[in-house]
């Protein structure tokens, strides 16, 4: 296994876990591509989306917003987000992560272990990006 991993965003594949889904994922690093015990992607919230109420039992998730606007409900609390605002979530922790802005939210979300995370995204439904993903996380 070689020590360093690298990847252009342009080459990762992206997935909508259930069809009805508002929120999609590019998927950068997990154990099936690179044999990491963790998942990291770039989640893409529609306008009004949202994930739906979950929690991971050992695994400490992160999201970092790349653009757009949003918000956190976590334990009670309600904690508005934007870009450049980063979030930590803890083990049990049961979460809702929604868009409120007029356009689409962009997240780096991370979940370490991985705790089947990217097991999931990757029996859902591939999905092509469009020039706003492509320009957002590729830059192009």
């Amino acid at each position: 296994m070689t020590p360093l991993v690298f990847k252009n965003m342009a080459d990762c594949a992206a997935y909508r876990i259930a069809p009805g889904d508002s929120n999609y994922f590019a998927l950068i690093f997990d154990p099936a591509g690179e044999g990491a015990d963790l998942v990291a992607v770039v989640e893409i919230f529609a306008p009004g989306g949202k994930t739906p109420p979950n929690s991971h039992s050992r695994a400490h998730e992160m999201f970092f917003v790349l653009e757009g606007t949003g918000r956190a409900l976590c334990g009670g609390d309600v904690q508005p987000v934007k870009k450049g605002d980063a979030m930590l979530l803890r083990p049990g922790a049961e979460h809702v992560v929604e868009n409120t802005g007029p356009g689409k939210l962009y997240t780096l979300t991370v979940m370490v272990p991985n705790q089947d995370f990217a097991e999931l995204i990757r029996n859902g439904t591939r999905v092509e990006l469009d020039a706003e993903d492509r320009r957002v996380i590729c830059g192009a």
